[in-house]
C-alpha cells in the first residue's frame, strides 16, 4: 500500500478524523442531568456575568485553544482551502494533546479577506483560552497576527512563524557557545522569506544579531536597498549591499539559517564561510544541503536540520505545546517576546543536561552530551515540558500578562504528573525498534494484513520482516493490495534449502516425545514450526504470530522448540496495558490455568524485568480478593507465599500483597487503610500479577473491551529462551500488528545487551 493510500485509509478507518470530544463530568442520573444542564448550570452563569474570570474556574476555557486557518497555506502544499486544510489542524491538535495534555478545537474559517478573517478569529475570545494561528499565507499571516494581539486579551501566536525561530534560536545559543562566537558580531544569511524566514529573522535581531550582520535572500536573490517591489515585511532587512546572489552573501559568514527550497546551497557555498561556520539547513523534507555533505566539506562546521534521521533536529513540537501550555497555567493574555526567549533558552539550557537513560533508550545511544551533534533537546524528552512550560509561566508573570500566579516549584509537580509514561509509550518502542532492527518472522505472512504491516514496518525500518507462505501467493496479494514488497524477504517453507535441516533439529529435539519422521514432515508444514526453528536456529530474531490460529496452536510449536528460559520454568502472557498517562502490566493472562505459589513467584519476577525492558520501574501487586490477610483460604494463602517467595529471591523489589486490585492501584486507598504497605509509599502499582487465569484472562479483556482511554498491547510471551510474541487471533488492524513487532524488536535487542 503506497502511502497516499495508508493516509487515506488512516483518516478513514473507523471514526473518521483524529479527534473526538468526551465529557469529563458524570452524566448518567437525572441529579447529573439538572446540575450539567437545567437547572444548575445556570449558577456558573451567573458567577461568570459578575466575574469573566470565573469562566477559567468553571468552563474548559483555561485549558482550550483554538488551531485556526484559512487553508491559504497548507503545509507545503499552498492554497487549498479552508476545508482542505482541516486534516492538518486535526493533527496539530493531537499534538496538543499528547504533548501537552491541551484540548484543541481546530477551525477551518472559509476567509481569505484579512480584515474579515480577523473579525471572526475574535470574535471567538469568549470560548478559547488562546489562538494558534496555521497555515496562513505570508505576507498576510503578519498583519493578522499583528492585528489580533492588538484586539484581544487571549494568546495569540502563530506557529508558522515563530516556532521554527524559538527552537532554533535555542540552537543557536548553544552553536555560538560552541563555536566560541559572540552573537553580536556573527554574520547571519538567512535564505528564505516566508513567515518561517522573516519570524526567525526577527528573532535573532531581539536575541542579539545586529541588523547590519543579517542579509537575507528571497528567490531573486539578496534583498537589498536598490530592489523595487519590496513588500514592507522584507524591506525591514533590505541591506546596503554590493552581494546579490547567496553564495555572494555567503562569503565569509558565520550562520547559515535556509527556510526555502532542497539543494540550494552546494559545497563551494561552505567552504566560503567563516571558520567554525553554522549551518541551519531547515528546509523540509529535503535541506538546502544534505547534513552528510556539509560535514564532508567542512569538519568545523555544525549543522542542525529539520530531519528526524540527523543530529540536531529543529522540531516545532519542541515549542508550541509547552509555550501555550505555560501561558495557559497562568491565565496568560499574551504571549510576549520575553515568554519566548524565556522558552528558547531553557532549550538551551536542558541540552546542556545530562541525558536519562529513558531518552537514550528511546533513541537507540548510549551516550548523549552537549556537543556539535547534540545542541537541542530530542523531541521525545519528556523533560521538556518540565523546563519550557515553567520557564514561560515565569516570564508572563514577570512581565505583567499573567491573570494569575503560580508557585513554580508545585507547578512543576503538577506538570510531571501529566508526563506519564503511556502518554508516548509506543512511540519510543517504536523509535527504540529503528535504531537496530531485528529479523521478525511472521509464519503467516500470506495474510493479507500481515503483509500490509510488514510492508509498513520494513518501510519505516521498525524491523526487517521475513514472510514465510508461497512466493507467487504472497506477490498476488500484494498487486491486489498496491503494495510495494521488493523490500520483504520471501522464505517458502515447503521448498527452503533448510527445510532438511529443519527437519534434522526437530526431529532431534521431539524424538523422545514419541514423533517419528513422518510427524517431523507434518509439523514443518506448520509455518508456526518452522518460524520457532528460524528463531531457535538463529536464522531469525524474533516471530510474531496469531492472527489466523488459536492462541493454543501458536503458542504449542514455541514451547518445543524455542523452549522456556530455565529447564522446568515457566512462560507467561503479558498485557501491557496503556491509559492516558500509565502503563500497567498484566500477568498472567494466557497461559498459566492454576499456577502455584512458587510459579506466581517467578512470574512476577520474569514480568518485572520485562517492564524494566521499557525503562519503567515495576511496582508490583499480587492480586487477591483478601486484602492483606482479610480473607484467609487456600487461594488467598497461596498469594502471600508467593509474594514471600519473591521478597527472598529479590528483595529491592516493590512488591506487596495479597491485595484487592483496587487497593493496588489507588493511592489514597493505600495511604488512609494500609500505610505501612510497600505499595503506598511508592503510589501504587503497576504490574498486576493475577493469581489464576480465570482473573488473569477475564480482567484484561473486561478493562480492554469497557474502557475507551485503555489501549492493550498484547498478549506478549515472556520466561522464552528468545522473543516469541502473539497477536491477537483475528487482528486485522496492522497497527497492532506494528506494536508488537516493535515489542519484540525492543526485546530481542535487550537479550542481546544481556
Amino acid at each position: 500500500m503506497d502511502l497516499k493510500q495508508e493516509a487515506r485509509r488512516y483518516h478513514r478507518h473507523g471514526r473518521p478524523g483524529k479527534i473526538e470530544v468526551i465529557a469529563t463530568k458524570p452524566f448518567t442520573t437525572q441529579r447529573d442531568l439538572s446540575l450539567a444542564y437545567s437547572p444548575g448550570v445556570a449558577v456558573p452563569c451567573e458567577d461568570i456575568a459578575e466575574d469573566p474570570a470565573a469562566a477559567y474556574d468553571y468552563t474548559a476555557k483555561g485549558n482550550l485553544v483554538a488551531v485556526v486557518s484559512n487553508g491559504s497555506a497548507v503545509l507545503g502544499l499552498g492554497n487549498l482551502g479552508a476545508l482542505a486544510s482541516k486534516p492538518v489542524m486535526e493533527g496539530k491538535g493531537v499534538l496538543f494533546k499528547k504533548f501537552a495534555d491541551i484540548d484543541v478545537f481546530d477551525l477551518e474559517v472559509s476567509e481569505t479577506d484579512p480584515d474579515r478573517f480577523i473579525a471572526v478569529v475574535q470574535a471567538l475570545e469568549p470560548t478559547f483560552g488562546g489562538i494558534n494561528l496555521e497555515d496562513i499565507k505570508a505576507p498576510e499571516c503578519f498583519y493578522i497576527e499583528e492585528t489580533l494581539k492588538k484586539k484581544m486579551n487571549i494568546p495569540v501566536f502563530h506557529d508558522d512563524q515563530h516556532g521554527t525561530a524559538i527552537i532554533s534560536g535555542a540552537a543557536l545559543l548553544n552553536a555560538l557557545e560552541l563555536q566560541g562566537k559572540a552573537i553580536d558580531e556573527v554574520r547571519v544569511v538567512v535564505n528564505g522569506a516566508g513567515a518561517s524566514a522573516i519570524a526567525c529573522a526577527r528573532y535573532y535581531l531581539s536575541l542579539g544579531v545586529r541588523p547590519e550582520h543579517m542579509l537575507m535572500c528571497d528567490s531573486k536573490g539578496v534583498i537589498h536597498t536598490g530592489r523595487e517591489g519590496l513588500n514592507r515585511y522584507k524591506q525591514e532587512f533590505a541591506r546596503d549591499t554590493r552581494a546579490r546572489t547567496l553564495a555572494e552573501a555567503l562569503e565569509g559568514a558565520d550562520v547559515f539559517l535556509g527556510l526555502s527550497v532542497a539543494n540550494v546551497m552546494t559545497p563551494e557555498m561552505v567552504k566560503s564561510m567563516n571558520d567554525r561556520p553554522i549551518i541551519f539547513a531547515l528546509a523540509n523534507p529535503d535541506p538546502e544541503i544534505e547534513y552528510d555533505v556539509a560535514r564532508e566539506v567542512r569538519e568545523d562546521v555544525i549543522v542542525a536540520t529539520g530531519r528526524s534521521d540527523y543530529p540536531n533536529q529543529v522540531n516545532n513540537v519542541l515549542g508550541f505545546p509547552y509555550i501555550f501550555r505555560g501561558a495557559l497555567d497562568v491565565r496568560a493574555t499574551a504571549i510576549n517576546e520575553e515568554m519566548k526567549i524565556a522558552a528558547t533558552r531553557a532549550l538551551a539550557r536542558l541540552a546542556k543536561e545530562d541525558v536519562p537513560a529513558v531518552v537514550l533508550h528511546a533513541y537507540g545511544l548510549e551516550k548523549l552530551t552537549f556537543g556539535p551533534e547534540y545542541i537541542i533537546p530530542k523531541p521525545l524528552d519528556p523533560r521538556v515540558l518540565l523546563w519550557v512550560a515553567p520557564a514561560v509561566a515565569e516570564a508572563a508573570m514577570r512581565t505583567g500578562v499573567a491573570g494569575r500566579r503560580i508557585v513554580v516549584s508545585e507547578y512543576k509537580e503538577q506538570l510531571e504528573a501529566k508526563l506519564g509514561q503511556a502518554r508516548d509509550f509506543m512511540r519510543i518502542m517504536i523509535n527504540k525498534a529503528k535504531q537496530d532492527p531485528k529479523r521478525i518472522v511472521y509464519p503467516e505472512g500470506e495474510n493479507p494484513y500481515i503483509l500490509k504491516a510488514a510492508s509498513i514496518i520494513a518501510e519505516e525500518r521498525i524491523a526487517e520482516p521475513i514472510l514465510l507462505g508461497r512466493r507467487d501467493r504472497i506477490e498476488r496479494l500484494a498487486k491486489e493490495l498496491n503494495l510495494k514488497i521488493d523490500h520483504l524477504t520471501i522464505i517458502d517453507p515447503q521448498t527452503d534449502s533448510h527445510r532438511e535441516a529443519y527437519a534434522n533439529v526437530l526431529y532431534d529435539m521431539r524424538w523422545r516425545k514419541g514423533i517419528i519422521r513422518a510427524d517431523v514432515e507434518r509439523m514443518l508444514s506448520n509455518a508456526n514450526y518452522f518460524g520457532c526453528l528460524m528463531v531457535h536456529l538463529g536464522h531469525a530474531d524474533g516471530m510474531v504470530s496469531g492472527v489466523t490460529r488459536h492462541y493454543p496452536d501458536t503458542i504449542r510449536p514455541a514451547l518445543q522448540i524455542v523452549r522456556p528460559r530455565h529447564e522446568g520454568g515457566v512462560i507467561a502472557g503479558v498485557y501491557i496495558m496503556l491509559k492516558r498517562n500509565k502503563v500497567y502490566f498484566f500477568a498472567d493472562t494466557t497461559v498459566n490455568i492454576q499456577p502455584s505459589a512458587e510459579q506466581l513467584a517467578e512470574i512476577a519476577l520474569m514480568t518485572a524485568e520485562f517492564a524494566r525492558q521499557f525503562d519503567i520501574e515495576p511496582r508490583v501487586a499480587m492480586l487477591s480478593f483478601s486484602n492483606f490477610g482479610s480473607a484467609r483460604t487456600p487461594e488467598s494463602q497461596k498469594v502471600a507465599e508467593a509474594t514471600a517467595l519473591i521478597r527472598q529471591k529479590a528483595p529491592d523489589l516493590v512488591v506487596d500483597g495479597e491485595v484487592h486490585a483496587d487497593t493496588a492501584l489507588i493511592r489514597n486507598v493505600l495511604r488512609e487503610n494500609f500505610p505501612l504497605s510497600t505499595l503506598a509509599k511508592y503510589g501504587g502499582a503497576n504490574v498486576l500479577i493475577f493469581p489464576d487465569l480465570d482473573a488473569g484472562n477475564i480482567a484484561y479483556k473486561l478493562v480492554n473491551t469497557m474502557a475507551d482511554e485503555v489501549e492493550a498491547i498484547g498478549p506478549l510471551l515472556i520466561g522464552l529462551r528468545k522473543p516469541v510474541h502473539v497477536l491477537q487471533f483475528g487482528t486485522n488492524d496492522e497497527r497492532d500488528i506494528m506494536h508488537v513487532t516493535a515489542i519484540a524488536v525492543v526485546d530481542a535487542q535487550h537479550r542481546d545487551r544481556a
